[in-house]
């Protein structure tokens, strides 16, 4: 199997090629596939077996380029340094479009990811604390979400993010 044959695009097909990745891995043999024809997936794989790909590949493919600026997938991760590795994820698999993306995460002032959500964004990065507080704030819209993903969502729940996770269903359109 190749990333030509998941049926992903040129840009993407070229993005995986120039990080250095010739084949996909099994769990990306099995996601990519689903997720494109827009199932919904709970993966259970090994660290390092290219599960955050598995689902950023297709999600990126299905946003079709830029739009007006309002978020349409939203990661949410457990921790501030999983949010700033799946960003980086995003960034190199999307070096040849022009979609935007966005770590929200706590420890840090909330005006500069403020500035970057007015400024557009199309994929959200963020640990739950922080998208619930931009959100009360107003800074974050959410009516255009039309993906969502829990990674890591055993370690969520494990470290007691259940009551905002259930706050942030209430308020994306899924």
């Amino acid at each position: 199997m190749t990333f030509e044959g998941l049926q992903l695009k040129r840009q993407f097909v070229r993005a995986t090629e120039d990080l250095g990745f010739s084949t996909p891995t099994p769990v990306q043999c099995e996601a990519i596939p689903k997720i494109l024809a827009g199932q919904d997936l709970i993966a259970v794989a090994q660290t390092g077996t290219g599960k955050t790909a598995a689902y950023v590949l297709p999600l990126l493919q299905k946003m079709k380029g830029r739009q007006d600026g309002a978020p349409r997938v939203v990661i949410l991760v457990p921790t501030k340094e999983l949010a700033f590795q799946v960003t980086q994820v995003v960034r190199d698999l999307a070096m040849h479009t022009d979609l935007r993306t966005s770590s929200l995460v706590g420890g840090v002032g909330p005006k500069t990811q403020m500035e970057e959500l007015d400024a557009g964004v199309d994929v959200v990065v963020a640990t739950p604390g922080r998208f619930m507080e931009l959100y009360l704030r107003g800074a974050l819209v959410t009516k255009r979400i039309h993906s969502m993903v829990l990674d890591e969502a055993d370690r969520m729940m494990d470290m007691g993010f259940m009551p905002q996770l259930r706050d942030i269903l209430e308020v994306i359109p899924l």
